[in-house]
């Protein structure tokens, strides 16, 4: 049976300096990975409260529609001029409902907007993450170019991109 022979490439030194841009490259790997899932995240609760607000403002148009409602009904006693006991307690009625309506309106246009300002706000957050994240794949790719080139020029300026996208992405909690 034949035995297998492994053969080693000679010729090749360690590269402590490789070494480094190695963990370099890991560690804005890892930035990278926690700003993406930060970015992810923000984009869902973008999405999320827009879709709040937009559930918000339909829920305040069915209002305003039954207020209009309770407007028609009153015009059309006044117009038609009915009098009378039922007449009055219906008018009291409408009275009372419109009043509830426009209230309940203003409520819901207040937790609209404040669901817009939240969607604003998120999407925000999502846009300092997004150039986070694109800064940190840029220093990952100039770091990981010193395998090709040997030269410090790509690993210095893969930091540089990689501390201002970490730098950017924190802006987030400043907000």
């Amino acid at each position: 049976m034949p035995e297998l022979e492994i053969h080693h490439e000679h010729g090749h030194e360690p590269d402590p300096t490789g070494q480094k841009v190695g963990i370099l490259a890991a560690v804005l790997a890892v930035g990278l990975a926690i700003v993406t899932i930060a970015s992810h995240r923000a984009h869902t609760a973008a999405i999320i409260h827009k879709s709040t607000a937009n559930d918000e403002w339909s829920y305040y148009q069915a209002t305003r529609v039954k207020s209009h409602n309770v407007e028609l009904g009153e015009q059309l006693v006044t117009v038609f001029g009915a009098k009378g006991e039922s007449t009055e307690k219906m008018l009291a009625s409408y009275a009372a409902q419109k009043k509830k309506y426009d209230q309940q309106g203003k409520e819901i246009q207040d937790q609209a907007q404040a669901a817009e300002a939240s969607s604003k706000a998120a999407e925000e957050q999502a846009l300092r993450f997004d150039i986070g994240e694109g800064l940190l794949e840029i220093g990952l790719v100039l770091s990981s170019l010193y395998f090709i080139s040997k030269k410090m020029m790509f690993p210095v300026m893969g930091v540089i991109a990689g501390l201002t996208g970490a730098a950017v992405a924190l802006t987030v909690f400043l907000l």
